[in-house]
């Protein structure tokens, strides 16, 4: 593959850009309040874009269209689930978390119930989750630079940890908000003017993808010979009887084989495949084989019925429970502002979520070949070329990957800020100083997994996420905002169960995926059984354990839910990190000096 220079172009774009506003906004910062939650004067529409553009991660721009490519109908639970889960979150929790005055989630869990064993367990699995988000994002970004630059993998990772980790350490909270916000925009932009245009150009053609017609029951097919080399390991279904050349890694030559219908075949990295004009695609195992299948929801019985429900669960209350976005609503001046955020957020993924769902829809008519190498998280950058050829497709490929770029990069800032401000206030005294130390600690430890780990499907993977959060501190969040008989002790159980559940069923899963498959249905989407386990855990231990309540619950729980013009919020750690100044500084809640 040729070196596209209108890509790598993009890239230092973006790359310059992320690196300006970084260092623009950190000659502000210079306070522990700059550095966890940019002074607490974030006006609402802009923490709105910079919550959507941090959330807006590798999973999000690449992985739906992926999905979507793969299992059609099925794989738009993804989007809905990932929109809807700030309807929960405005609901119940946004506006009581801020009021609480808590810097991060464990200072949250000390506030609520008074357990500093309970606010240790939380910042491990605060940790856990953050780690755990933050590989598939590096893994991302090694995908992308690799499909359009034709470089190592391990670049994009090392790239992008090297820029997150100059603007986080340099200016934390404060110098990100900005970058995150110009970033949401960038990626509007980079998933739109391709979906524009790319639909432009398939109703101008008037006829159906080479591929065949998405309303046609037969699976697509190659429109003329094609070469597919496998990048990773793959296994996949043979729909009809295929007739084909293979050369195998350590083969002096290719040769033929008859590949019968029903069969399952399974290839490892380094072969390469040519197929015929005509012939039906393969595709992964568990994907959709035909169109009919492709379009229809839940085309495979109750596995997949179950399969769904436990995905709803997982993305709506598992929202709430990730550091990266809980984080940002402890800048909001008040309450008030954190609901009002939390409603133009819902406004800005609705709108996002539009576009990746129309490539993946045509990336199953233009990239077929993707279905077979496993990689359809590639399809947004490949669709571009494919359908535009010469120097217009490729320059749209550009601005769909600078798009993915700003993802990988402002997810990671997010998600590094969140992990530096729980482990420099938990572990040490949380100065500035400890705040970049344990930023430049904690960049590491995502870089090595994902450098170490096999790259998947970017959506599941930030899937397990989700199950693990909603696991873990959606049932602690609710009640503990909503219910005055939480214990700590319950809490504690029902985070440790629900998480070690979780933990199980990913264990149990790698290990099926390395030997045939043999997991069943919940091993791969836990969360619809692993939650209400959570919650009945917690609840019933709390009723068993009425000492754990704080002595002053009633005050804890009247100034997490008084109007904010009442004046009983008030910051937790004053006495710790001082006065933050907000009222003298931010004006009319404008992000200022």
């Amino acid at each position: 593959m040729q070196l596209n220079p209108w890509a790598l172009s993009g890239i230092a774009t973006v790359a310059v850009l992320t690196f300006y506003l970084g260092h623009r906004s950190s000659r502000f910062a210079n306070s522990t309040h700059d550095f966890l939650v940019a002074r607490r004067t974030v006006r609402s529409r802009r923490n709105a874009a910079a919550i959507s553009g941090e959330y807006l991660s590798a999973a999000s721009f690449l992985g739906i269209a992926g999905i979507i490519l793969k299992d059609g109908a099925d794989g738009l639970w993804f989007p809905i689930g990932f929109t809807a889960g700030y309807l929960a979150l405005m609901l119940f929790v946004a506006a009581p978390l801020r009021r609480s005055g808590a810097y991060t989630l464990p200072d949250f869990l000390e506030a609520r119930l008074g357990s500093v064993v309970l606010r240790r367990c939380g910042t491990f699995f605060v940790v856990f989750i953050g780690i755990l988000y933050m590989v598939p994002q590096l893994q991302g970004a090694g995908l992308a630079l690799t499909t359009v630059l034709n470089v190592p993998g391990w670049v994009g990772a090392v790239t992008v940890t090297v820029l997150v980790g100059v603007n986080v350490i340099a200016g934390g909270m404060r110098a990100i908000t900005v970058v995150q916000a110009f970033q949401y925009w960038l990626k509007l932009f980079a998933i739109a003017l391709p979906a524009f245009v790319l639909c432009a150009v398939f109703l101008a053609g008037g006829k159906p993808g080479p591929a065949g017609s998405l309303g046609s029951p037969a699976p697509p097919v190659f429109a003329e010979q094609t070469t597919v080399d496998i990048r990773t390991d793959v296994a996949f279904e043979v729909g009809t009887l295929t007739q084909v050349r293979i050369e195998h890694p350590g083969d002096a030559a290719p040769h033929e084989e008859i590949w019968v219908q029903g069969s399952t075949q399974e290839l490892p990295q380094g072969t390469r495949v040519w197929f015929t004009a005509g012939t039906p695609v393969p595709t992964v195992s568990d994907a959709a084989v035909t169109n009919a299948d492709w379009l229809h929801p839940g085309s495979e019985g109750l596995r997949d019925l179950l399969q769904t429900y436990s995905l709803i669960f997982a993305t709506f209350l598992g929202t709430m429970g990730l550091p990266h976005v809980l984080v940002r609503f402890y800048t909001n001046p008040d309450g008030r502002a954190a609901r009002r955020t939390t409603v133009h957020v819902l406004l800005l993924l609705g709108l996002f979520y539009l576009f990746p769902t129309i490539l993946g829809a045509l990336s199953r008519m233009y990239v077929p070949e993707l279905l077979v190498t496993g990689q359809t998280d590639a399809a947004v950058l490949r669709l571009p070329s494919a359908m535009v050829p010469g120097v217009a497709g490729q320059v749209l490929g550009a601005v769909v990957l600078a798009g993915a770029f700003a993802a990988f990069l402002s997810t990671s800032s997010g998600l590094l800020v969140s992990l530096a401000g729980v482990v420099s206030t938990d572990l040490s005294k949380g100065r500035v100083l400890d705040f970049r130390i344990a930023a430049g600690v904690v960049g590491l430890v995502p870089l090595a997994l994902a450098l170490l780990l096999r790259p998947n499907d970017l959506s599941l993977s930030v899937g397990m996420s989700f199950a693990l959060a909603a696991s873990t501190f959606s049932p602690l969040l609710l009640l503990g905002v909503w219910w005055r008989g939480l214990t700590w002790p319950g809490a504690m159980a029902g985070m440790i169960i629900g998480g070690g559940l979780v933990l199980g069923a990913l264990a149990v899963d790698l290990v099926s995926r390395f030997t045939g498959g043999w997991a069943p249905w919940f091993a791969d989407q836990p969360a619809l059984i692993t939650v209400p386990v959570a919650f009945a855990v917690t609840i019933l231990v709390s009723l068993a354990t009425p000492n754990g309540k704080p002595a002053d619950v009633n005050g804890v729980m009247l100034r997490l839910h008084a109007p904010d013009r009442l004046g009983f919020m008030r910051d937790r750690a004053v006495a710790r990190f001082g006065q933050a100044e907000e009222r003298t500084r931010m004006g009319r809640g404008r992000h200022r000096k």
